[in-house]
């Protein structure tokens, strides 16, 4: 479970939430079958992602690591663990600013997001909110993935 969930109903209450954080998101299981669904998707077949037997033997990892993009690629469902827009008809991912990947994700580990509103903008019959992202692993010393994401809000 998330630490916490803010539901909000409108602009005002979205604009009080401003330079909070919002709470963890729930953890998310990263395991090896994930990680192949998603190069299979991706077709980002690279064996630092997909060959356990040589990233045993040649990653300085020891074992098979996540894509960047598929920890990137929670974010959406991150948010959802901490922030419900009750009113939105319509809420859709905009962007990032900016993505670093700090520490890597090993396969089998558990990361979860820790989530601050930093602005709230109106961008015509949008509202548009900046989000500072921090994923962490279960355990890790540093950040897996540091984010500035970008949320549409239609209402």
């Amino acid at each position: 479970m998330s630490d916490a969930l803010h539901e909000v109903c409108g602009v005002a209450a979205l604009q009080a939430l401003v330079g909070t954080q919002l709470g963890h998101s729930r953890w998310f299981e990263v395991g090896q079958d994930r990680i192949a669904t998603f190069a299979d998707a991706t077709d980002d077949h690279q064996w630092i992602h997909v060959d356990p037997e040589r990233a045993a033997r040649e990653s300085p990892f020891g074992t098979t690591v996540a894509h960047g993009f598929l920890t990137l690629s929670l974010l959406p469902s991150m948010l959802a663990d901490v922030l419900v827009m009750v009113d939105a008809k319509l809420v859709v991912n905009y962007g990032l600013n900016k993505v670093r990947f700090p520490a890597p994700v090993p396969a089998g580990s558990r990361v979860r997001a820790g989530i601050v509103l930093v602005a709230l903008e109106q961008e015509g019959d949008a509202s548009q909110l900046t989000l500072e992202v921090t994923v962490e692993r279960e355990g890790g010393s540093k950040p897996v993935c540091v984010a500035e994401f970008l949320v549409r809000r239609y209402a």
